[in-house]
Formats: C-alpha cells, sequence, structure tokens
C-alpha cells in the first residue's frame, strides 16, 4: 500500500454499489487502482428506507477509508450506484449522515443497473438485466441509459427476482399448509429455514399450529427479506411447484428483455445478480431471448455492480475508461476481495 503521504497528493475516489442485501465501498485513485474495499448492510432506500440505507452506505464508506488509513475529508468525490430505478435522485437524505462522519466531497447518484452494464463492459452499448434482490433491465446507448423496465420494487413489480421467487415460495406452503394446495417440497425446507417445527396439532380457528407459527416469522420479515427464500426453490428444483415457481420467474425474465431490445442496438448483455447466477432455465431463458433476437454480441456474469460503479466516478471524475483502465480496475479490486 502507498503511504499517506502519497496517498492524500492525489485525488482519492470513493465509489459505492448499494444493493438491496448488501454495499460496497471502493476508493480508487483517477487510474483506476482500487486503494482498499469495505462492505455493509442493504443501502437500498427504496426497500429499506432512507434511515437504514444511510446507515449502510455510511459504515461501508467509513471502512473503505479507514482501511486505506485516510480521512473522510480527504475524498474528493463519493459517487454511489443505487438499486432501485425509483430512487430519489435528491441526495438529502444521505448527505448530512456523510458529512456528519466526515466526509465533505459533493455526492453523486447513479443507477445500480448502469453499474452492473459497465461491471462486464467498458463499451457503451449494451443491454443489462439484473435479477438479484430486484429485478431490472436497462439498454445502454452512448454510455447511458436510454430504456429501463421494471426496478419497481417489491410492491409493484421486480418481477422473476429474489424477492418475487421467494414470495412465490411463501405462498405455496401457506396454502399448502392450509389445504389449498397439494404438498410440496417447499415446506420442509421453509419450516427448517424459519426453525418452525412440523406438527399436526391445530389452533382453536382450526388452522394448524405449524401455518400460525410460519405466519408470525413470515410477517416479522420486512416485505424484501423475503428473497432469503428463493434459493430454497433453486434447492427444491425438482419439485413440481418450485418448477412451476422458476418457470415463472425465467418467463418473466425474458419478457425483461425483449422489453428492453431495439434493433439499433448491438452490444453485450450483461447479466448481474444471484438469480441469473445461478445456473438451469431461469438465466438460460434469459439467454435464450438475448440470443434470440441477434441483438447480443455476448454475454458476461457479473457479481454485482462494484467494477462499473469505479467506472462510472472515473467517467464522473472526467477520466476516460477504456480497456486498459477497465482491466486495472478488475484487476486491483480483486485483489482487495
Amino acid at each position: 500500500m502507498m503511504d499517506h503521504y502519497e496517498l492524500v497528493t492525489m485525488p482519492l475516489l470513493l465509489a459505492l454499489d448499494a444493493g438491496g442485501t448488501s454495499t460496497r465501498a471502493t476508493l480508487t485513485d483517477r487510474t483506476g487502482r482500487c486503494i482498499s474495499y469495505a462492505r455493509g448492510g442493504s443501502g437500498n432506500p427504496t426497500s429499506s428506507g432512507t434511515e437504514h440505507a444511510s446507515a449502510q452506505l455510511v459504515v461501508a464508506a467509513a471502512a473503505a477509508v479507514r482501511a486505506a488509513g485516510v480521512a473522510p475529508s480527504e475524498v474528493t468525490s463519493v459517487l454511489m450506484a443505487m438499486a432501485g430505478m425509483s430512487v430519489n435522485p435528491s441526495t438529502d437524505w444521505i448527505t448530512k449522515p456523510m458529512q456528519q462522519s466526515g466526509f465533505e466531497a459533493p455526492i453523486r447518484l447513479e443507477s445500480d443497473l448502469l453499474a452492473t452494464f459497465f461491471s462486464g463492459t467498458w463499451e457503451g452499448e449494451g443491454y443489462g438485466v439484473v435479477a438479484g434482490t430486484g429485478s431490472a433491465g436497462i439498454r445502454v446507448r452512448s454510455g447511458d441509459v436510454e430504456r429501463s423496465a421494471d426496478g419497481l420494487g417489491w410492491l409493484l413489480g421486480d418481477v422473476g427476482s429474489g424477492f418475487w421467487i421467494g414470495h412465490q415460495v411463501a405462498r405455496a406452503v401457506a396454502a399448502a399448509l392450509d389445504g389449498r394446495a397439494g404438498p410440496t417440497a417447499l415446506t420442509a425446507l421453509l419450516l427448517e429455514d424459519l426453525g418452525v417445527a412440523a406438527t399436526g396439532e391445530r389452533v382453536l380457528d382450526g388452522r394448524l399450529e405449524t401455518l400460525r407459527l410460519v405466519t408470525d416469522a413470515l410477517y416479522r420479515l420486512r416485505p424484501v427479506e423475503l428473497s432469503r427464500l428463493a434459493p430454497l426453490a433453486f434447492t427444491a428444483a425438482d419439485d413440481p411447484t418450485a418448477v412451476s415457481i422458476l418457470a415463472e420467474a425465467a418467463e418473466a425474465l425474458a419478457g425483461l428483455f425483449n422489453a428492453i431490445a431495439s434493433p439499433t442496438v448491438t452490444g453485450p448483455l450483461v447479466l448481474g445478480g444471484s438469480i441469473l447466477a445461478q445456473e438451469g432455465l431461469v438465466a438460460e431463458s434469459v439467454s435464450a431471448a438475448a440470443s434470440a433476437s441477434g441483438l447480443v454480441t455476448r454475454t458476461r456474469h457479473v457479481p454485482d455492480g462494484m467494477v462499473g460503479a469505479i467506472v462510472l466516478s472515473l467517467r464522473a471524475a472526467g477520466v476516460e475508461v477504456g480497456g486498459d483502465v477497465y482491466q486495472r480496475i478488475v484487476t486491483t479490486l480483486a485483489e482487495l476481495r
């Protein structure tokens, strides 16, 4: 690591990738060299609320500068790639908490989807589809978002996302325990996840005690936390109910790509998020829709939007990001993770 004098005599850029499950922060210089890396909890103000999100963004930002051995006031710019397409462009909710933690640099908000896209390529045109806690797609032209679809949050959209799949898992198990649907292998998996014992005992209204305990446990979660149940559908991949859920998710995400496709944009397709990282029907359906369009030159999978958030940070600072700079970001960030 460079000494403190060397660090503070060059512009220091802080980039954050704020997702629905976790937040990542990286301190870089203008050459694209990553200096330090840190993590926090959910930084999505749409699903987690601005108070929770701002606290986690500050946690990640503070940890990144602490790891580099510099003060928050020595950071020259802060860029936050935010999860959720309905994020308020105002920075009021995060500016004060950051200032209270010693960060004096102006804060710029960018789309987490654009960050995901640039995590897979430095080229200025193509497509990005993300299915993690939430889901959304974008078409990129000349380095900016030209068209987007979904990303509307757990209440109005996020079709095929971790939340969406987890919600369907919870509903399927509730229906099975309630006698409104046949048995499913998802029931045992959900009970184990929630720490609820299976019992044939019935409560006063004639319902199973197990259903009451499951209902109580699920309603204690924030809606977006249902995304933690999505892996159960992949675990029970041979179960007819799980197969149906994943097939519907696959169809929805394939439709998401079709919604953003344009015959005038040809380029890479970048897939991000935990759902599309899973092998099987869901990711294959999106790839198949992309291939059928004839618009996609290649497909890249990325774990998150951290590389892209750094790219956007450098671009905002007036740095031209080409193949060499992009590769430096990828290589030096990998050394820190």
